[in-house]
């Protein structure tokens, strides 16, 4: 290349194009880009279902309920831990509630709850288990992802599901019932 065609072709550094780059993207996330104005702001309403009351929870006895459907993928199982865990409600904040399919490949966990670790699990397909004091993180298996939780709320004596943490397995959404 020439000394001219170098003095007159427009010369930007890498920093330059970056920081002009950033400053572009800012502006487009501030601005919103059209059609999506609104989209981050959408809230999913789920149910809001009563599953049971705080008064009836013994320590690690779990109680197994259907939420937010009432089919085969909806498996749900609400316990008292006994000790402080994630998500939790009631006076000690140890009472979850959780979805019974392993987030692997949909393996069953009912009545795979260990009381000694307070988790769940391990999947009869691979073995996973679930840390259930951890938001249902993944302790120990194949799966990548944490178990679903039941978002809980209280009124009263009153447990009541509304929500829920994760996608169910065996859903695209979940709250669009599966087509069968």
């Amino acid at each position: 290349m020439t000394q001219e065609a170098k003095e007159t072709r427009p010369c930007v550094s890498r920093r330059a194009f970056l920081l002009a780059g950033g400053t572009a993207m800012s502006i487009v996330m501030v601005q919103g880009i059209p059609g999506l104005a609104g989209a981050a702001l959408q809230r999913a309403e789920y149910p809001r279902q009563k599953i049971g009351s705080l008064s009836a929870l013994k320590v690690d006895t779990p109680q197994y309920f259907l939420y937010p459907w009432k089919d085969v993928f909806s498996g749900c199982m609400l316990v008292k831990l006994g000790v402080t865990a994630g998500g939790g409600v009631g006076a000690k904040r140890d009472v979850v509630a959780f979805s019974t399919l392993c987030t692997h490949m949909g393996g069953p966990l009912q009545g795979t709850y260990n009381a000694q670790y307070k988790a769940i699990g391990p999947c009869p397909f691979h073995l996973t288990s679930f840390d259930l004091m951890k938001h249902g993180m993944v302790a120990a298996g194949q799966a990548t992802e944490s178990l679903p939780q039941v978002v809980l709320e209280t009124r009263g004596d009153d447990i009541y599901a509304v929500g829920m943490m994760g996608l169910l397995y065996g859903y695209h959404s979940n709250l669009a019932p599966v087509q069968r």
